[in-house]
């Protein structure tokens, strides 16, 4: 299937499909002619991709944990490398609610000063 398709069935725009490509999460063939042609699994790879990115994962992490994607069960199977990658998000993740929680604690005391 070419990339219009792709993105037609997995609801993904094509110029981010384009650049999944240039960041290495998609490997197309190519047609004689040039096209790009896409197999059926790549509409799930995707999905998957954007569901990862959504969770909070880098494109970098994500391209360390697709391997661990088994698309002949669709089955999930935690590879060391995802779990490395998890973590450092997870580590990512805390530090930014630590940083809200102190500027939420710096408005309430704002707010509540009298004057």
């Amino acid at each position: 299937m070419k990339i219009g398709e792709l993105s037609k069935y997995s609801q993904i725009s094509i110029r981010m499909l384009r650049y999944y490509e240039e960041e290495g999460l998609l490997y197309p063939k190519r047609s004689v002619s040039g096209y790009r042609q896409f197999e059926i699994a790549d509409i799930e790879r995707v999905k998957l991709i954007q569901k990862l990115n959504t969770a909070g994962l880098t494109l970098k992490v994500i391209r360390k944990v697709l391997p661990c994607w088994q698309y002949q069960r669709k089955k999930f199977s935690p590879c060391k490398e995802f779990k490395i990658g998890l973590n450092e998000t997870l580590l990512k993740l805390d530090e930014k609610i630590q940083l809200l929680e102190q500027s939420r604690s710096h408005l309430m005391t704002l707010l509540n000063e009298k004057g």
